[in-house]
């Protein structure tokens, strides 16, 4: 466990402290909207008919696409928000974010296989248009549960932080290593969209942001392997209806998986803007 581990989730997210005001803007608006004192604009999902545990009001429009919930960047976004912009260096742009790259310390992350594709669809069309020509900044902690650019150990490498531009079927894919589970919070990595790859690059005008969350069926596979050993402790006490980010839904951000801890594994989802 490295020493950044050690200070748990308010090194890592910051836990109440940071994530709080993002959940509680969030929950005040359901709750006036749940009033009739304002509509909601945006779509009907699963989150609003289910009665699971993990369901919640979610906004809803004649479309019956949902736009992806927004969500805290937490502390290490490296987008130039808190500290080091790692979006104006020249070499972000990339599907392979397994590898530091330009001054870096030229580390490579370990850990088992993962391909992240995200499909990033128009809300408004019903999520019938894919958004063609979009950008997405992807990044996520490593196998020892540390952000590359801020934890201690790995401050000079750059590695699991990535942008691409969407095709023509508004996808991008990112060729990365499943992440560990740090305390206090549940297996995630963190993307935000951008109108454009200049405005990605620019570090300006994000449109959206927000988390991706991995089923605890594979978690359970993954860090039964070699090099995950913490993150069994750490995963031990959590669940994703008690995560501070995915506790008041998570349906939405909860990843498609194939794959296997032998092969690798590739996440895919679908993000509504």
């Amino acid at each position: 466990m490295n020493g950044h581990q050690a200070e748990g989730p308010h090194e890592h997210d910051r836990g109440l402290s940071y994530d709080l005001p993002v959940l509680a803007r969030r929950r005040m608006i359901r709750l006036v909207a749940g009033a009739g004192l304002i509509p909601l604009v945006g779509c009907t999902s699963e989150r609003e008919t289910s009665a699971s545990p993990s369901s919640s009001p979610s906004s809803s429009s004649p479309s019956g696409c949902a736009a992806i919930p927004e969500e805290t960047a937490g502390p290490f976004p490296g987008d130039g928000s808190n500290g080091v912009n790692v979006l104006k260096e020249s070499g972000v742009v990339r599907s392979d974010i397994t590898r530091s790259f330009g001054d870096s310390a030229g580390g490579t992350a370990e850990g088992i296989p993962l391909t992240i594709t995200l499909t990033v669809v128009d809300a408004a069309s019903g999520c019938d248009a894919p958004k063609r020509g979009a950008a997405v900044y992807l990044w996520h902690c490593d196998r020892d549960g540390a952000y590359s650019l801020y934890s201690e150990g790995v401050t000079e490498e750059n590695y699991l932080r990535g942008v691409q531009e969407t095709d023509d079927a508004g996808r991008v894919t990112f060729r990365s290593v499943f992440p560990g589970c740090y305390q206090g919070r549940w297996p995630h990595l963190h993307f935000e969209v951008y109108d454009s790859l200049a405005d990605a690059t620019a570090a300006t005008s994000i449109t959206n942001t927000s988390q991706l969350a991995f089923p605890k069926d594979v978690c359970d596979t993954v860090y039964a392997t070699d090099g995950y050993g913490e993150s069994v402790r750490n995963l031990s006490g959590l669940s994703l209806e008690s995560d501070g980010i995915f506790s008041d839904g998570y349906d939405r951000q909860l990843a498609t998986m194939t794959g296997s801890a032998g092969d690798g594994y590739t996440a895919t989802l679908t993000v509504p803007v």
